[in-house]
Parts: C-alpha cells; sequence; structure tokens
C-alpha cells in the first residue's frame, strides 16, 4: 500500500518512513505544499499523513483543496497542534483522523490500517477472496487453510488486488503500490511478480484485460511445495 508523507521535519519523516516500511507500506515523502501537490498529481496514494506546519502554508489548505476537487483519499493529519478546536477544525476539512504528536507509531500504523481497511468498504483486517484470506494486519496469507509463503512485493500486489476485486489495475496504479518514485523499477519487474502469484496461487488470480491493465481472478490450490505449507 502506498503512502504519501507530507512531513518538512527531515528527522520525523525518515523515522515514520521506516517504521511504515516495517508493516510493508511504500512512503513517499514531501517536505512542502508545493511538493506535495506535485506528488499527489504524480501517484496513486492509499492514504496522505499530513502535517500542517509546512514551510509554505497550512496542511489544511492542502486538503481543503484536495476535496474540492473531489479527491477521496483517507488522510490522517499528523501534528503539534492538539487542541481541542484545532483536532475539529481538522476533522471539518476533510481530514479522516487526527493524531498529535508526540505519537506512537503503533497506533499511527493501526489507525492508518483502519482508514484503508475502512475506505475499502471492510470492517475487519481479514480479507477473504474464495479459499484465499489475507490478514492485513498480520500479513499472514492462507490458500484453503495452508500458509503460504509470499516475499513483501508479491504480498503488497496480492493486497492491492484484494482492496478493489472489481477494479482494473493498470500497471501504473500496480507499481504505485509496490514502488516510491525514487526507486528504479526494472521493465519486466511487474510482469515477474504478476507470475509468482500465479504460480503460487493458481494461474487464475491475476486477469490480464489487454490494453488495460490486470485484475483480481480467482485463486486455487496449487501444488508447489515451496510455496504453501
Amino acid at each position: 500500500m502506498h503512502v504519501l508523507l507530507i512531513e518538512d521535519d527531515a528527522l520525523v519523516a525518515a523515522g515514520i518512513r521506516s517504521g511504515l516500511q516495517v508493516h510493508d507500506f511504500v512512503v513517499d515523502v514531501a517536505t512542502s505544499v508545493a511538493e506535495a501537490r506535485a506528488m499527489f498529481d504524480g501517484v496513486v496514494s492509499d492514504a496522505v499523513i499530513l502535517d500542517r506546519g509546512l514551510p509554505d502554508g497550512d496542511g489544511l489548505d492542502l486538503l481543503a483543496d484536495w476535496r474540492a476537487v473531489g479527491r477521496k483519499e483517507p488522510v490522517l493529519v499528523l501534528t503539534a497542534r492538539d487542541a481541542v478546536a484545532d483536532r475539529i477544525e481538522g476533522l471539518q476539512e476533510g481530514a479522516d483522523d487526527y493524531l498529535a504528536k508526540p505519537f506512537d507509531l503503533d497506533e499511527l500504523v493501526a489507525r492508518l490500517q483502519a482508514l484503508i481497511r475502512r475506505s475499502a468498504g471492510r470492517a475487519r483486517s481479514l480479507i477473504e477472496h474464495g479459499p484465499l484470506c489475507l490478514d492485513s494486519v498480520t500479513r499472514e496469507v492462507t490458500l484453503a487453510g495452508r500458509h503460504v509463503v509470499l516475499s513483501r512485493r508479491e504480498l503488497v500486489l496480492l493486497e492491492a488486488f484484494l482492496q478493489s476485486p472489481r477494479s482494473i489495475l493498470s500497471a501504473e496504479r500496480l507499481k504505485d503500490s509496490l514502488y516510491g518514485l525514487s526507486e528504479e523499477v526494472e521493465s519486466n519487474a511487474l510482469n515477474v511478480h504478476i507470475h509468482h502469484l500465479r504460480r503460487k496461487l493458481g494461474t487464475g488470480i491475476v486477469k490480464t484485460v489487454r490494453g488495460l491493465g490486470y485484475q483480481l481472478g480467482e485463486a486455487s490450490v496449487t501444488s508447489s511445495k515451496n510455496s504453501v505449507r
């Protein structure tokens, strides 16, 4: 899952980014309103973490602009402004959650997971798709009750499909879920990850929609001893 982190304190941003990456989030960092506008238009994010005190403006003004043009990505405001009036203002301007600094990283992760879960219309962490189950919190995948070993990239890719089971996802959209803007991506990287998912979860798990992208298909039990145990 991709998170856009808008935070001008380099030390705080580095800590958040490292902590989120442990939980399989792909994180891009913007340090100003201007940079955030450019990034938000160039990448599809599953959630946004937004500081208010940015060097070129208030993060809430940026949020208000996004909501005015219909952007619906879940936004968590993370700021030192912790007065009740500040919290109310943030929520009224379109924030989905509001967390004051200093904060606990585990709480931030839990709040992000809840925001993404609710934005996908789910009430719990377990995502079920036929015999396939993914727990978005524990990061465990089972197929017909048996544990499936997936790499980090494969897990993130599978989660992207499960979050939007009826949607056709473009290659660029899937790459946004897998890689940050600063990462070098091999031209065949996405195809390699899709190939591995098909080998471990059945050839029908990812359907190719010619000219448009990819769509979640049906999982089937595989006999691969290396992927299921």
